[in-house]
């Protein structure tokens, strides 16, 4: 980068980063209010963090007397290449926090196992998330940060968030910005308006993209990470591999490449990933999850995947068609074969610093297990054997308390006795598994109250023959509640031309 370049960013001039600094060093010093730095290894959060580091580094260690939590949130689907790098940037700034008596604390966040990206795919079926069914943000981001930031709040009554958002990222952020700006309760303080007792801060809010490289171009990396490193990062992101600071028009820039989940579906394509393969041979290796991402996120296959009902087994729909809920049964195994597949290629033939990668942790599949054999009754116990048959080693839990009554032999046999008797009946399996099983969990725990209401609801959810029957059944209930003045869903009765997907936009856990 030139250094008339440099000069040319007048938000990053000394004299303007100096009065930058003096503004943190006097709001730290205005109270006693815990700060937490949001972290994730990108541009903007490591320029915010390390504005602040060099503005504390310049108190005198009497002055230093509340913490800086600083906070990365790993979802367990981030890309691994950015992962590892943010993983070791928090490792060695915390070394470097300790020799410099600096008072951050680092911690990563991760969401709670029930609720990880693949134990809701994989173990719940929920559909991939798209515009219409985006249920991954708030499960891997929101509740492990609000959780984290809550008990600080109860801890301390209040907290500072200090994060990297700018109004130059979006014309929604400015404007989110803005209206926050005019709720200020303090100067440079903006209330959270999702949580009471949370001021947040936004040290980098007037920066352009432009900005934020130069800063970090120009000013080394406090904690001994590289800066450079980073932009060569950001620059493998972007499909041409160019990435220059001083941005004109037509010409790419660093600040349009972006990281997250690998899995990610809420974009048609991973840009990002997808350019880190094509610009360094080296990456290649990362190939196959984003093979696999484009297969599971197929919206054209997605629909025949899925059962004709509901999560809770009820059927709606619109526009004369049923809306399909889970993956099927088959399908989430093939989801979960395929992961350790991948997982297992890249421990094998990958980069030595990704032989130990988990894609899934142990604790994500005990999950999986869990929901597949006690609350989808599939007592055959698939998950042990996937396992084994894919990694080549004993699946060890000692955790595991399921019964012992049934498994896969039995599981072949009524499947096979069903087929025999009624080989059109596509859910009469479905129906005689699930009686078995919670007939059979029923009497092992000694607690029938509630078995019959339960093998009732069964029936209902499974004596359809198939998703026409299904369909006809429902049109028909629609017709009659019409007939004789009920409330009925009309939108089922509209004839519309539409996607399949837009059928399937209400909420998973409906």
């Amino acid at each position: 980068m030139e250094e008339k370049s440099i000069k040319k960013n007048h938000a990053v001039s000394k004299a303007n980063l100096n009065g930058l600094m003096n503004i943190i060093r006097n709001l730290y010093l205005a109270d006693d209010i815990p700060w937490v730095i949001g972290y994730s290894g990108g541009k903007d959060s490591t320029a915010t963090l390390q504005l602040v580091w060099y503005a504390l580094k310049e108190l005198p260690n009497n002055k230093l007397n509340k913490t800086v939590h600083i906070m990365h949130t790993n979802t367990l689907v981030e890309s691994p290449v950015v992962s590892k790098w943010a993983y070791d940037s928090i490792e060695i700034m915390q070394e470097k926090a300790k020799e410099d008596g600096l008072p951050f604390e680092t911690h990563i966040l991760t969401p709670e196992v029930d609720q990880t990206y693949w134990v809701n795919l994989i173990g719940r079926g929920y559909p991939f998330p798209r515009k219409k069914i985006r249920w991954c943000t708030d499960r891997l981001k929101i509740q492990p940060v609000n959780k984290f930031i809550q008990s600080k709040i109860a801890e301390h009554g209040e907290i500072i968030l200090v994060i990297g958002t700018r109004k130059a990222e979006s014309q929604n952020r400015a404007r989110t910005m803005a209206k926050y700006e005019k709720l200020r309760v303090r100067e440079l303080l903006s209330p959270n308006p999702s949580l009471a007792n949370e001021l947040v801060f936004s040290p980098l809010e007037d920066w352009t993209d432009n900005d934020v490289w130069a800063f970090l171009m120009q000013y080394k990396n406090p904690w001994g990470y590289s800066n450079r490193d980073l932009l060569t990062l950001y620059r493998g992101a972007t499909a041409d591999n160019e990435c220059p600071i001083m941005h004109e028009r037509n010409l790419p820039t660093c600040g349009k490449s972006r990281f997250g989940c690998w899995v990610c579906t809420m974009v048609e394509q991973d840009k990002s990933m997808a350019a880190m393969i094509m610009n360094d041979e080296e990456k290649a290796w990362m190939t196959p999850l984003l093979d696999f991402r484009n297969e599971f996120g197929d919206e054209r296959q997605d629909r025949g995947r899925r059962s004709f009902r509901k999560m809770n087994g009820s059927i709606f729909g619109t526009y004369e068609r049923l809306h399909h809920g889970p993956y099927l049964k088959e399908w989430r195994e093939y989801f979960l074969r395929r992961l350790l597949e991948i997982q297992k290629g890249i421990n094998e033939n990958g980069p030595d610093e990704f032989k130990n990668l988990e894609l899934i942790t142990k604790d994500e599949l005990r999950e999986i297990r869990k929901i597949w054999v006690i609350d989808k009754h599939e007592f055959d116990d698939s998950l042990p054997r996937i396992y084994e048959e894919v990694i080549g080693e004993k699946y060890i839990d000692p955790q595991w308390l399921g019964s012992k009554t049934f498994g896969q032999e039995e599981w072949i046999l009524l499947k096979n006795v069903c087929k025999d008797i009624a080989p059109d009946e596509e859910l009469l399996f479905e129906m005689a598994y699930t009686l078995l099983d919670k007939e059979n969990y029923s009497n092992g725990l000694n607690q029938r109250k509630g078995i019959l209401n339960s093998l009732e609801r069964t029936i209902k959810n499974t004596f359809y023959k198939n998703e026409a029957d299904a369909t006809q059944y429902y049109s028909s209930r629609v017709n009659r509640k019409q007939e004789y003045g009920g409330k009925f869903n009309e939108k089922f009765l509209e004839h519309i031309d539409i996607s399949p997907d837009e059928l399937d936009t209400d909420n998973e856990d409906e």
